[in-house]
Order: C-alpha cells, then structure tokens, then sequence
C-alpha cells in the first residue's frame, strides 16, 4: 500500500484518521495506531511481518538489558551483542545473496566448487526499521534516552507507518516524548495536509513523468544509447530520486503532524549547493546524520589526520553505498561520494570558496549527476558504459530512439518545473510569503490573505492533479521502497 493510491488516501487513511481523532487516551491511541501500522506494513508483506515484531521483541529486551546493566561491565555486551543481531539480520536478508555470487565468482577462478544459498527475499523497510532499532539501543547505552517499558510505544516508534518502509530514519530520542505526550490542533493537522499534498505532487506529477523516459533510456541496449539520450536520461533521473524521494519524506512529515508527531527534516534543496559535503548536508539528512552520529565520529571524524579522516569518510560511504542495496555499483557510488568528500576536505574544498557561485554549483551538479548514473544502472559495468558514452568515450549508437522522441512537450514542461521546483522558489513565494517578505504587497493589509488564499488554491491544484494522475495510472512504488 503506497501512500499515492487512491485505497490509501480514500480508505486506509480516512479510517485511521478517524479512530485517532476518537481515542482520547495516548496509550489506546497507541495502541490503535500500532495495530493499523502493522495492517499497513502487512498489506504489501505479510509474510515478512514475523521479521519485524521478531526485531521488535528483541530490541525491547536488549534495551532494558542495556538500561539496567548501565553500571556495570555487561552493559557493553549487551550492546554489542544488539548490534551483532541487528546487523545479522539485516545482513543475512539484503546481502546474503550478493556474498554468494561474489564468493562463487572467486570459487570458480580459483577452480573450487561453488557454494549455494536458498534464494532469499528482501523484506520491506528492512533498512530502515534496522537502523530504527540500532539509534535506539544505542541511544539507551550512551544515555540519550531511557528504555522504554511499554511494548506498545516501542512497537510504535519502529513500525509507525508514515516512515516505515521508506524512512526518514527517526531518532528514538527525538520521538520519545511525542510518544506519551502529543496534541494535533487545527493548524498543525492543516501544515501536515499541506505538507502531504506537496509530496503526493512531487510523486505523481514530476518524479512519475520523468520515470517514463528514465526507464527507456537506462533500459536501452549499449549499442543504442547516444550522448544526448544518455545526458537526457541522467537529467531525467536526477529529477526523479529527488522529487520521488523527498516527495515521500514529505509525506511522512505531513502524515506525522495529522497524528500529532513532529519529524525533522529529511531534504534541504540539495541541488542548489555548492559542494559536495553541502549537498550530504541537505540530501536524506537522516542517513547522513545517522552515519555521522553512529559511525563517522566514533571512528574520530575530523579530529584524527587528514589521512585518517579521508579514510573515515571512505569507511562511512563505502558502507553507506552498501546500505542503498547489495551491489557493486552501490559501493562504487559511495565511495565516488565519500573521496569527493575526502578531498575537499585536504584542499579541494578551499579552492572551491575562491571561485564564483556559479561554477561551485556546475561542480556540484556534475559530480551529483554523475554519482545517480552509477546509481541508477543495473550493474557497475553498465553505469561505466553510460557514462563513457555521456562524456564521448565510447561510440555512440544509432538506434530507433532519438532525443525528440521522449522528449516530448510534457516532459520537457515537467523537467523545467521540476528544474524550479529543485530551489527554494516556490516555497518562498507560497508558503514563507507574509506582509514583510511579499515585497509588491508589503503595504496592502490584504496581503496575508492574498497569501493564504494562494497557498489553498495551489494545495487544492496539486491534489485535484494528482488524484487524477493515480485514477488513470498503474501501480507506482517510490524508488527507495527497494532499500
């Protein structure tokens, strides 16, 4: 069940709405919220429910272990032993496949026989109710928070469902409060619908159009693909992970604030900045602070050498990249980002301050476009062709597709609104306009009103388009719903 359907946002929303709208107390409420979050996950994978409330159990109980050992010399197995199984977990469903072809790949050049593993399906959400479970035990070992005790509200923070399957990745410590205590007044459910109907049009009217050519592009045989198909669907999909991904954070963050919880952040317009360290610090800013908090600075972060800092930043997105999904393109996109970090750490970065905006920001932009080919390939050696071919390395094709056939007059509207809607401009006109910053209108007393009646009618324009987009279209899952 995604949040762009039509039986979610007419049937499974509404009915939950509705039961937490009626249920006074916090503890029923939870209780209700839980069963409908298990029902939600349920919908999609039943049978790898068993996976989660297994994760659940487990990490309530290496909690209280870790609380109350807290004193003593086990509470440091306690939390070792947590993160032992979470990764366990986590491993053995999302990587044990590509460990066996690897493995077999060595076998075979050695001249050994190969080794075989039942084929394993990868459960939804699984990387990010992991890393729910993992912030949380930690959190609990250094003191951020205490164990929770009621089963309930544990059970609830991992498998809420506005963030469950797809993120963002929400600290225990942020939520805990809101887990007992949380209101929803008029203007805070009114900025949750706001908020949703800005991400549902993300999703369906930008990230959903440019998906078509993307798919056709990335989905050509090597010897068709030209330069400016290869341009056009890097273009494409660079578009599309940001409208699709952000357009599902903000989703949640809206569908949070109708049932009272506050998320922060996930997006920050990360493709207006001007390096590579400012765009992790605007793109999935939960993963990149998850990384930093629980691994980056443990290993030293930046108080080491610059040697080992490169090496630290290289050590976080090579597990980073293997985070996104179990493949040899994932780990190259990692560490592509994690050494354009490293050297803009030993100097690059200071050059960089010395040169006009607009050049910081094509270095940004071409580095990042560059990184999604990677990304989005189905193999590294295909993502290596792509951009061989974006950049005149190898022969391009002559084959049936040209670029006036998918760039058709929608697509070519929605890349250039989707090229402004990457900055902060609409948000500034429609939704941080008041009677300082509308400078034409400072002086009208109207001019809050003129706002908040453009605000609705844009809300109301998005929603009534995107409702139609769903009822003439097929089944659309959000790209991150694979990790």
């Amino acid at each position: 069940m995604v949040f762009s359907s039509l039986i979610f946002l007419f049937l499974f929303l509404p009915i939950v709405l509705l039961g937490n709208f009626l249920i006074k107390k916090t503890i029923w409420r939870n209780a209700f919220l839980l069963l409908a979050s298990l029902f939600f996950y349920a919908w999609g994978e039943l049978s790898f429910l068993w996976v989660m409330l297994v994760s659940i159990v487990a990490n309530y109980f290496f909690a209280i272990a870790v609380d109350d050992l807290r004193e003593t010399r086990w509470a440091k197995l306690a939390l070792a032993l947590a993160v032992i199984a979470n990764l366990g977990l986590l491993a053995f469903f999302k990587y044990i496949g590509f460990i066996e072809t690897n493995l077999n790949s060595l076998l075979a050049f050695l001249h050994l026989h190969s080794v075989r593993v039942h084929h394993v399906t990868l459960p939804l959400g699984i990387s990010f109710f992991t890393f729910h479970s993992l912030s949380y035990v930690i959190d609990v070992y250094r003191k951020q928070a205490i164990a929770q005790r009621n089963p309930i509200n544990l059970a609830l923070y991992i498998s809420l469902f506005p963030q469950l399957v797809a993120g963002p990745i929400i600290r225990y410590h942020d939520v805990c409060d809101q887990l007992t205590d949380r209101t929803v007044n008029l203007d805070k459910f009114a900025e949750g619908v706001r908020r949703f109907v800005c991400g549902l049009g993300k999703k369906m009217l930008i990230a959903n159009v440019v998906a078509g050519p993307v798919d056709q592009i990335f989905g050509l045989p090597s010897q068709e693909l030209t330069a400016g198909l290869a341009w056009l669907g890097a273009i494409c999909y660079t578009l599309q992970i940001y409208f699709d991904f952000s357009g599902y954070s903000d989703m949640a963050i809206g569908l949070g604030l109708m049932f009272g919880f506050r998320f922060l952040e996930n997006f920050n317009f990360p493709y207006i900045s001007q390096s590579i360290r400012e765009f992790w610090q605007r793109w999935h800013i939960s993963l990149s602070n998850w990384f930093r908090d629980y691994l980056y600075i443990p290993l030293g972060g930046n108080r080491v050498s610059s040697f080992r800092v490169t090496f630290n930043l290289l050590t976080v997105f090579f597990l980073c990249g293997l985070w996104h999904g179990a493949s040899w393109n994932f780990i190259a996109w990692g560490l592509y980002h994690g050494s354009f970090l490293g050297l803009e750490r030993s100097g690059l970065g200071t050059w960089l301050n010395t040169i006009p905006r607009f050049f910081r920001h094509f270095y940004t932009l071409m580095v990042v476009i560059i990184g999604w080919v990677l990304f989005r390939a189905d193999t590294l050696t295909k993502g290596v062709h792509y951009l061989a071919v974006m950049f005149g390395f190898a022969h391009g094709g002559t084959g049936y597709y040209t670029v006036p056939m998918i760039l058709n007059r929608e697509v070519a509207f929605v890349i250039a609104l989707g090229i402004i809607g990457s900055t902060p401009l609409i948000k500034n006109i429609l939704f941080n306009a008041d009677r300082e910053k509308m400078g034409f209108l400072k002086r009208d007393w109207s001019a809050p009103r003129v706002a908040a009646t453009a605000r609705i009618a844009f809300v109301a324009l998005v929603m009534s388009l995107s409702i139609m987009e769903m009822a003439s279209g097929t089944y659309n899952p959000f790209i991150y719903f694979r990790f």
